[in-house]
C-alpha cells in the first residue's frame, strides 16, 4: 500500500485523510513493528504500543481504539524512528511511523475539530506579538502562580514547565543596523530567523547575523511567518500549508537573487527541507529546499572554503553540545561541534540524547511528567560532564535543560561569536 505524501495540496492523495484506509494501514505498521521491536524504548510511543500488542497476544486487531490514540498521543515528533528503522522507504514495506501519527493527527482534526490548546500553541506567532507587545506584563504573568494554575485549567498548559521569556524583537533590531563595509564577498543569505528566535531569543538571531558579517557573509531578513510546524502537530494541515506558502513566496524571491537560505532552528530547518514539499509540492519548492541550510552546516561550508575566520580572541573550555533530534534526523553530521571545535582551547562532547520538548508536547499537563523521563537520561550525562558551557541550537531543548539545572544554555552560534569576541559564557549549574 503506498500513499501519496502531497498532505497539502490540492491533488495529494484522498486516502491520507480517510479513516478506514488510516485504520488499514495503522495495522500493517504495527504489525511490522511489533515484529521488529528495534525502536523498544526509544520512545513512550513505541513502548506503550508494544506493551499493549503484547497485553493482546501479538494480535494487532486486538488493539482497542483507546490504545491505538495514546499511541499517537504519546509520539511527540521526534523522527528519531525514522533513520533508526531498516524498513522506511524505499524499501517494499515502506514503513513511515512519523508520517503515520501524522496522518492520525489529521484526520482526528477532520473528525473532533482542534482543540483550542492546540490552536494557540500552533499559533506561536499570536502569542509572540502579544507577549512582546507587553513583555514586562505577559513573563510576570508567565510567572504567577494563580495564572499558571488558571492557565493549566482552561488550557492543560503545565504550571510547573517554564514558559519562553519575551523582550525586544529580532526583526527590529536587524531593521536598525548598518551592515559593515565587505559583506557579500563571502556570499548572500536569507536568514529564516524562526519564531522563537523572533520573539524570545532575539540573541541567537544577533549573534547570527554578526557571525556572518564577520566572515563577510551578506544577509537579509525576508518577511516571513512561522514555518507552521506547530500547526502541523496539531492536526492543522491547512494551516501548516498558508504559512509554508507564503515562506515560500518569500524564500523564493530571496533564492531566485542569489541567497542561500540558513536557519539557526533545527526544527525549522527540519521543517522547510522535508514538510514543504509535501505540504507543496513542485519546482519551485525544491528550488528553495535546494538551497535551505542549517546555521552551522552553511558556517561549516565556509571553512571548508577557506572564507571563515579563525581569529578566536578566547576559548570555550569544555563544551557539551546538544544535538537536537530535528537535527540528528536530518543526518548532515554534527555541524555545530565541527565548527566550535575551530576554536583553540575548546573541547566538544556531544549528547545524543532527546529531551522530550519536541514542539508543543512538553508543554502539556498530560505529558509533563513523561517529558522529564526522556530528559532524564541527558540531564545524567550533563552532570556527569560537568562542562564550562552547555550548547544546543534547539531553544525548546534549551528550555528544557535550563530548567532542570538552573544554568543558562546558548545557542553554538553564540558561543562562536563569544569566541571571537573574547568573552567567556558559561553554564555553571
Amino acid at each position: 500500500m503506498s500513499h501519496s505524501t502531497d498532505i497539502g495540496s490540492p491533488g495529494g492523495s484522498p486516502e491520507f485523510r480517510d479513516p478506514a484506509d488510516l485504520a488499514a494501514e495503522s495495522a500493517r505498521i504495527y504489525d511490522i513493528c511489533a515484529g521488529c521491536r528495534r525502536c523498544y524504548n526509544l520512545c513512550p510511543s513505541f513502548t506503550h504500543l508494544l506493551d499493549a500488542i503484547d497485553g493482546h497476544d501479538g494480535e494487532i486487531q486486538a488493539l482497542s481504539a483507546a490504545e491505538d490514540r495514546r499511541t499517537v498521543d504519546l509520539c511527540f515528533g521526534c523522527k528519531l524512528c525514522y533513520p533508526l528503522c531498516p524498513y522506511t522507504p524505499p524499501h517494499r514495506w515502506g514503513v513511515d511511523f512519523p508520517l503515520l501519527m501524522q496522518r492520525a493527527k489529521v484526520v482526528r482534526a477532520d473528525r473532533e475539530g482542534i482543540p483550542l490548546r492546540d490552536r494557540l500553541l500552533g499559533n506561536p506567532e499570536l502569542l509572540g506579538r502579544l507577549g512582546s507587545a507587553f513583555p514586562r506584563v505577559a513573563n510576570w504573568a508567565n510567572r504567577n502562580r494563580l495564572l499558571r494554575w488558571g492557565m493549566e485549567k482552561t488550557l492543560g498548559v503545565d504550571r510547573r514547565r517554564r514558559l519562553p521569556r519575551y523582550g525586544r524583537r529580532f526583526s527590529r533590531w536587524f531593521r536598525r543596523q548598518t551592515p559593515p563595509p565587505g559583506v557579500g564577498r563571502s556570499g548572500r543569505v536569507a536568514l529564516f530567523y524562526t519564531t522563537p528566535v523572533e520573539f524570545n531569543a532575539p540573541d541567537v538571531g544577533v549573534a547570527a547575523v554578526r557571525v556572518l558579517w564577520r566572515n563577510g557573509v551578506e544577509v537579509t531578513c525576508p518577511p516571513q511567518v512561522c514555518c507552521g510546524m506547530p500547526a502541523l502537530d496539531g492536526g492543522d494541515v491547512a494551516g501548516a500549508t498558508r504559512r509554508a506558502r507564503r515562506n515560500l513566496e518569500s524564500l523564493g524571491r530571496a533564492v531566485a537573487a542569489g541567497c542561500d537560505v540558513v536557519v539557526p532552528g533545527p526544527s525549522c530547518s527540519r521543517m522547510l527541507k522535508h514538510e514543504y514539499p509535501r505540504l507543496v509540492p513542485g519546482p519551485a519548492t525544491e528550488q528553495v529546499v535546494a538551497r535551505v541550510h542549517d546555521l552551522s552546516q552553511y558556517l561549516v561550508k565556509l571553512h571548508g572554503e577557506g572564507k571563515l575566520e579563525r581569529t578566536f580572541a578566547a576559548p570555550l573550555g569544555r563544551v557539551a553540545y546538544h544535538a537536537p533530534c530535528h537535527l540528528r534526523v536530518q543526518e548532515i553530521g554534527f555541524k555545530a561541534r565541527d565548527v566550535l571545535l575551530l576554536v583553540p582551547g575548546t573541547t566538544v562532547g556531544v549528547l545524543e540524547r532527546c529531551t522530550g520538548m519536541d514542539g508543543t508536547w512538553g508543554f502539556k499537563n498530560e505529558f509533563y511528567d513523561a517529558s522529564l523521563a526522556v530528559a532524564r537520561p541527558l540531564l545524567r550525562e550533563l552532570d556527569a560532564i560537568r562542562p564550562d558551557l552547555v550548547v544546543s541550537d534547539c531553544p525548546l531543548a534549551a528550555l528544557q535543560i535550563e530548567q532542570a539545572r538552573g544554568a543558562p544554555v546558548y545557542h553554538p552560534v553564540e558561543a562562536l561569536l563569544a569566541a571571537y569576541e573574547g568573552r567567556a559564557l558559561r553554564s555553571a549549574a
